[in-house]
Formats: C-alpha cells, structure tokens, sequence
C-alpha cells in the first residue's frame, strides 16, 4: 500500500504545474530572442552586401573601371614607415600629413569648419578615410558646399586648413593629390579610388565613435 505521506497535495501539484508552466515561457521568450537576434544579424549582413553592390556598381558604371585601376593625373604616392600610435605631438614632414605615427584616438569623420588635429586625422586615415582640406583664403563658401556634396556620407573628413599648398589637397593613407579648383574631376576620382581602400593598416576599422575635433557641423 502506497505511503500517503509521500503524495503531493493538491496545493503541491498546482504550484508544480504553475512552476513548469513558468519555465516554459521562458523558454519560449528565449527562444524567441534568439531568434529576433538571429533575424535581425542576417538583415544586417543582407543590407552591407546591398550597399556593397551598389558602390560597386556605381564605380564600375560610372567610371567604366575599377577603383585599383582609377588613373589620376598628379597623384602624389608617399611611402609610409612607422605608423605608431602616441601621446606626443607629431611634427610631420607633409601638410596634411598622409600617414605616419598618430594619437590613439581617431578623428570622428565628418565635416568641420576649423582645422582638425593632424595627429588625430592621420589615424582616421588609417582606416580607410578620406580627408579633404581646402585653403580658406582660396576658396570660398561656394567652392565649400560643392566639396561638401562630393564627400561620402561616411568615411570622410572635410575641414579648412591655414596656408594649404593648394586651394584643395585630397588625403588617403599614402596617398595625395593637389587641385586648383573645387569643380575639378579628379576630386571625384580620388575619392572613387581611395575610399575605404583596403590597402590601410586598420581597413573597415570605424570611423565614430572616438573625438570630435573643434567645429564640427555634420
């Protein structure tokens, strides 16, 4: 004959039931989590490769070539040894610089009405940014909105600098072109062939996420 003592009473086996009942919906609500994550990491993927195609489709279309195969007329390539990173200011043999040892901390990409800390920008470079720098003697706001609009949404630095070489000097890590005049074609060019390259130190490597220098605007 069963011992009645070990029978779960009537109270027992309710709170047992609402107990099971409990644990299942967590696990279903984890489940579900899981799976909105899930979700939510392949739209990410399938909007990047998107985006991918379309740059290139742009380059390929509009070009005619491949970024790798863009030819620029009066492109400067310099050869870059060390690229450590320090606390120290850097005294740089080229203004802007286009590479070299730099701050720990990137420049934030963006448009900014005041110069930028080289030290910080160079790192940007690093990678993948490219950096756009007018002489504000030389060109005027006009000429500013119009390299405003052939900038990249991301990826790049636009800001003045004092006593340019040139009314516009474009920068890519080891990279550097000298134009006259904002409306010039190779702006675009250089822009197509140099953005995000993949032949930096740190390529795919953000550009957010770190300092604003002074006068940002966008």
């Amino acid at each position: 004959m069963p011992d009645a003592r070990t029978k779960p009473t009537v109270k027992q086996a309710r709170e047992a039931a609402r107990a099971a009942k409990v644990e299942e919906l967590k696990r279903k609500q984890a489940r579900e989590k899981r799976n909105r994550l899930l979700t939510a990491v392949i739209a990410s993927v399938a909007g990047l490769a998107v985006v991918g195609t379309i740059i290139t489709v742009v380059v390929v279309n509009g070009q005619r070539v491949a970024p790798e195969d863009i030819e620029i007329e009066g492109l400067d390539t310099i050869t870059i040894g060390s690229y450590l990173h320090t606390d120290e200011p850097i005294e740089y043999d080229l203004t802007p610089p286009a590479g070299g040892d730099h701050a720990y901390a990137w420049l934030n990409c963006g448009v900014y009405e005041q110069p930028v800390p080289a030290e910080n920008a160079v790192h940007s470079l690093e990678h993948g940014a490219v950096w756009i720098s007018y002489d504000p003697a030389e060109v005027d706001a006009a000429g500013v909105q119009q390299l405003r609009d052939a900038m990249p949404d991301t990826y790049a630095i636009l800001a003045p600098l004092e006593d340019a070489p040139a009314p516009v000097v474009l920068t890519a890590w080891g990279q550097q072109l000298h134009v006259e005049a904002t409306d010039d074609e190779r702006i675009e060019q250089f822009i197509r062939k140099f953005w995000r390259s993949k032949d930096v130190p740190e390529p795919n490597a953000v550009c957010t996420g770190a300092i604003d220098g002074a006068g940002k605007v966008a």
